[in-house]
């Protein structure tokens, strides 16, 4: 499931019309209405093309189906930088996964040692 999220969907969820400028802030995390006041002005601007390429993504991208909507905005935060970089989201995990490991087992160390005093504290408590 982790890799559907990292593709590009349009979002007709919070759509204005085919869900393009959404599904691209959706998926840059930048915010949408400055998405949509760039397309305008690069379609005013330019030839035309934004407008086309728009409408092409809208017909060729894929609807972002509902079972990917975000539960919370952490867990889309999260899923904004896998997609602006997968390895640093990669190394963080590791970072948090070893320091997880590191304070477990210093638990275990302090638990599992002969430490007379320890053990004067649990009999205490019973």
């Amino acid at each position: 499931m982790s890799a559907r999220h990292t593709k590009f969907y349009r979002d007709k969820q919070n759509a204005k019309w085919l869900g393009v400028c959404a599904g691209i802030a959706d998926y840059t995390g930048i915010d949408v209405t400055l998405i949509r006041i760039g397309l305008v002005a690069a379609t005013m601007l330019g030839s035309g093309a934004p407008f086309i390429v728009y409408l092409i993504a809208g017909y060729i991208a894929p609807s972002k189906p509902r079972e990917l909507d975000y539960t919370t905005p952490d867990d889309k935060k999260f899923w904004q930088g896998v997609r602006a970089s997968p390895t640093r989201t990669v190394k963080t995990v590791r970072s948090k996964f070893r320091d997880i490991d590191r304070r477990l087992a210093n638990i275990e160390t302090y638990v599992t040692s002969s430490d007379n005093r320890l053990a004067d504290e649990i009999e205490k408590l019973r």
